[in-house]
This record gives structure tokens, sequence and C-alpha cells, in this order.
């Protein structure tokens, strides 16, 4: 696999580097740290490339560390999604480990927290807290229970284990400094109680730790020598660093912080991205709407254009957003070798060729990729009717519309010339069958100089024509819902799916859900797993052809 993090504009390799030359650490150990309460989205994919990228070029280990500290929001489901998302962007870790693995070594710690009068069981309930947890700019109160003796405090949690206190009762809080400027040092909370199923320690445990407070110990367990986060944690860094010196781990791992990813009309929040789910917005986290490493997947994102998207963005402390359609790029820059040329029409009309003859088919031979000679050529079908797309043909034309019109005469990709001489309409008036006739000179191939035409349409063979779905995207929510929290389903893209029902070539009955083509003048088309049967084919539209988005400079 190629190295997802060479670029130069990555600081943590940097940082690596250093610390492998100055000998502060003889292996790199890195791990991905995904909480198991929904699916990973593009920003996931970002951190599963640095983290598991920085293990795999300096011959490190990498562990998939599921942090399921918070039953209420867990579900196995989620795990194994994950897991699947990991393998298919082309990484393998070292070992699978879990945060539940280590309750009880955490119980221990926050123990002797107690013991050394760091931290106390509070009666206060979470609304209490957050009221005297104080401002950016004004200190925060004292719990009035933050006095309690080490042995009360001692008696109070074992007891929380024991399940003897009810949801919300009590909760184990850090004593560090309620005054501190770093609101995440005052006093924060570290474990409370949780009457819930956990999905991998069943109901052993009724006292769950915080994310804060776990994670830190997971990395030192695990000797984590770089554990890499966005900069949102950074304010947490040192409580991070607190929790590792005063619960006495062995290991004292590093925490270093980088830009997370953001990019326009894309929502990077899980719990919005749930909401799309539960209410029925979505037909799942895989729909390819969604930014979810399956929902990409579903659409027809291929896991090279992902990796070299990431790689190419880089790595550095800034958060700025990234144009949606810069992935689209890699994607066509990915497939522009692999995938198959073809012609699909989806909004169908009838062309009938009146001069050719009745009952005569025949066989077309054409490229499959002309930027790639070696995939060879097809044979596609040709008879006396075709299927054009409805918005080549106008019975009025504007000037420079080069296509078919009474009068005019176009290419056909791959065929022939044809005239359009006359077209029927239905009774309300919308044109259903256009009149053409052919020349049997300018068969494509045959070296025809004649005359030039501009314009060249594809189209599909009626009496062969395959029947497809075709499901065309555009961005699901809107840059300036994004943002909105209550508003956020009231200003969702109503045009970001289009279904048309229309034709493809006869040579792609027989495809697979997954196959990639390139539709000629529509783009790139990813075969759809979950609604793909053998009797309906449904394609996604995973970008098209071009994009007025041009590439930063370096």
């Amino acid at each position: 696999m190629e190295n997802t993090n060479s670029a130069s504009n990555n600081f943590i390799r940097q940082i690596i580097v250093e610390d492998l030359q100055e000998g502060r650490v003889d292996e790199i150990v890195t791990r991905f740290p995904p909480e198991p309460n929904g699916y990973l989205h593009i920003g996931h994919a970002k951190s599963i490339c640095l983290n598991f990228g920085m293990a795999e070029e300096f011959k490190g280990r990498v562990n998939l560390r599921f942090d399921d500290t918070n039953p209420l929001k867990e579900d196995q489901e989620y795990v194994d999604a994950i897991k699947e998302d990991v393998e298919w962007l082309g990484f393998k870790w070292n070992e699978l480990r879990f945060a539940s693995d280590y309750f009880e070594e955490m119980y221990n710690r926050a123990v002797r927290l107690i013991q050394k009068g760091k931290a106390f069981v509070d009666d206060q309930s979470a609304d209490q807290i957050r009221e005297t947890r104080g401002t950016l700019t004004e200190p925060g109160k004292n719990s009035p229970y933050r006095e309690r003796s080490i042995e009360e405090n001692l008696d109070l949690f074992a007891r929380m284990r024991a399940g003897e206190f009810g949801n919300g009762e009590k909760v184990l809080r850090a004593k560090i400094d309620m005054s501190s400027p770093n609101i995440n040092l005052r006093d924060p909370v570290i474990y409370r109680i949780a009457h819930a199923t956990h999905h991998n320690t069943g109901d052993t445990w009724c006292i769950y730790p915080m994310y804060a407070f776990a994670h830190p110990i997971e990395d030192a367990i695990e000797g984590i020598t770089h554990s890499l986060c966005t900069t949102e944690f950074e304010d947490q860094r040192p409580f991070y660093d607190w929790v590792v010196q005063e619960t006495e781990m062995e290991n004292v791992p590093h925490q270093y912080e980088f830009g997370r990813l953001n990019m326009t009309n894309t929502v990077m929040s899980k719990r919005k991205l749930k909401l799309l789910v539960d209410e029925g917005v979505v037909d799942g986290w895989d729909d390819p709407r969604m930014p979810t490493v399956s929902g990409l997947r579903r659409r027809g994102f291929t896991p090279e254009s992902i990796r070299s998207f990431i790689r190419e963005l880089g790595v550095s402390k800034s958060s700025g957003t990234v144009d949606s359609k810069y992935l689209d790029h890699f994607l066509r820059e990915d497939l522009k070798l692999k995938a198959p040329r073809t012609m699909g029409v989806l909004k169908p009309l009838k062309v009938v060729i009146t001069n050719y003859p009745e009952g005569q088919v025949e066989w077309l031979d054409a490229e499959i990729n002309p930027e790639n000679p070696e995939m060879g050529t097809r044979q596609i079908p040709f008879s006396r009717e075709i299927y054009i797309e409805q918005d080549d043909f106008m019975e009025e034309p504007p000037k420079k519309y080069f296509r078919l019109f009474p009068g005019n005469e176009v290419r056909l990709k791959h065929a022939y010339f044809i005239k359009c001489n006359d077209f029927v309409k239905d009774e309300n008036g919308n044109v259903v069958e256009v009149h053409c006739t052919y020349d049997v000179e300018t068969k494509s191939g045959s070296g025809f100089t004649g005359r030039k035409v501009k314009g060249t349409l594809h189209w599909v063979d009626a009496t062969h024509a395959v029947p497809a779905e075709f499901r065309l995207y555009e961005p699901l929510v809107l840059d300036e819902a994004e943002d909105g929290e209550g508003e956020f389903l009231d200003h969702l893209n109503p045009s970001s799916l289009i279904v048309e029902q229309g034709f493809i070539e006869p040579n792609m009955k027989d495809i697979k859900p997954h196959d990639k083509f390139q539709f000629f003048r529509h783009g790139y088309f990813n075969v759809d797993p979950k609604h793909t049967t053998e009797d309906h084919i449904v394609f996604n539209l995973i970008a098209s052809l071009k994009s007025s988005f041009e590439l930063p400079k370096a």
C-alpha cells in the first residue's frame, strides 16, 4: 500500500522522526480509538489514515480500540461496522482492544485517587454540578461534599459499584482546582452510575468511567507512544496528563492534536447523522448521501481515492474547510484508467431511423476505455430504433445548441450521423418520438471526412436495451443549515436524491454490485449493492465527469 502520510505537510510525522532520532521512544505505537456509538464518517478516515499510516511507515504497532465507556449509546452493530470500515480502507490492526477490557484496572486506579485525596464522591445532581462549574472567565464553586473523608469516599464508591444507588444519585469527581482557568480541571466527573447492559461486559458493571478519565489510562496500559487526536481535545490535555501522573501509570503516553477535517455541505456530527437515520431522512447509515465510510463505499468511492484525498490534505494544527468537490477529483483520478466506458440513457426519448432496414441488427465495435487500450473493446447493437436523452432534442433550440433538432445532423457515438426530419407529440404536447435518417457512409471508424458535425450523442439500442435505475445525488445538507441545532432537519436539500428510470447497453446485464463505470457525458456510477437485484439494476452517481472546482495551488 502507498504511504498515506508521506506529504511534507505532516507535522506529526516530523515529531515521530525526532522522537526516534533522540531516543525518546524505541518503537512507535498508535491507536485508533472510536466510540461505538455510530458509524465512522470521512473525518474519522483522516484519523485512521494518520494512526495506521504512521505505525506502518515506521514499522510500529497500531491498535484498534473501542472506547466503549457509555453503554447507553453503544451497540455491537457499530463495533462490527467500524471494523469493516477500517479493513475496507486498507488497514490492519495489530491488536483489537476495548476500553471495557480495562474496567477493573480503571476502578482500581480511581480507588488510588481516592486514597491519595485526589477524588471524592459527590451527591450533587448533574445540573447542580453544571451550575457551579463556573464560566471561562469566572471560577467555579467547591462542592459541599468535596471534603468528605477518604474512608467515606472509599465506602461510597464501593457501594456505587455494588449497585446501591440509582442513576444520577452520585458521581465520583477528580479533586483538582475549581478556580483553574482551564475549565476541564475544575473537579471533572470521572465515574457515573448507569444501570444499563453493556454490549461487552453485560451487567457486570453499573458504574462507568467517563471518556476523559478512561482514555489516558487505556493509552498508558497499551503503551501508546503518540496519542493522536483532533484539536478540540487540546484543552483536555492537562487533565490527560494529570490522570496519567496521579493514577501512577507505568507508561507515560503523550497526546498530540491535529486539525480535524471539515468539508463544505457535509455534516461531521455523529449525533446529527444518527438523527438523519432515526428520522428516516435517509435509508440507513450507508445511504449514499451520508458522509459515512459505509455511505461513501455504497455510493462508489474507492478506498484508494479516499486515502489519496487525505494524503494530499496533509496534517496540520489548523482545521480549515475543504471543498467537498475535492474528494470527487481523487475519485476521477483513481477510476479514469480502471472504469469501463459505456452508454446509458437516463431520460429516454425514442428515435426511429426511418431509412434503416426493419429487423436488421448491426454490432458495432467500441473501446472499453480509450485511456487504457489494454482493456480491449466491446460490441454494442444498433438497429432501427434507439433511445437518446430527452435533453438531446429540442423543437426550437437556442443559439449554440448543437444536438438534435429539426433539420440538424449529429453523430451517434460509435455509430453513424443521423439527421432529424420529423417528430411526434402526445396529447399534452410532449415530444415522444423523433424521426431521423442515417447516412451509411458515416459509420464510425470508416474514415469518413466528407463533412463534420458539432454534436455527438450517446444512445442505447431500443431492441436490446436493459432497464436500469439511476440515482443522482447532490449534497444532503446545505452549509447554511449545518450549524443549526433546532432547525437542522428543516433545511435539508430537497434535490439531494433524484431517481431516473432509463436504459443501459445489453453487455452490462450481468454486472455485479460495486462494479463501476463511466457513462458517456454523465459521470462515474457504481452498481448499488443494497437495492440491485437480478431483475432490477440500480446505479449510484459517484461523481460527474467535470467540475468547476479548481485544485489548490501548491
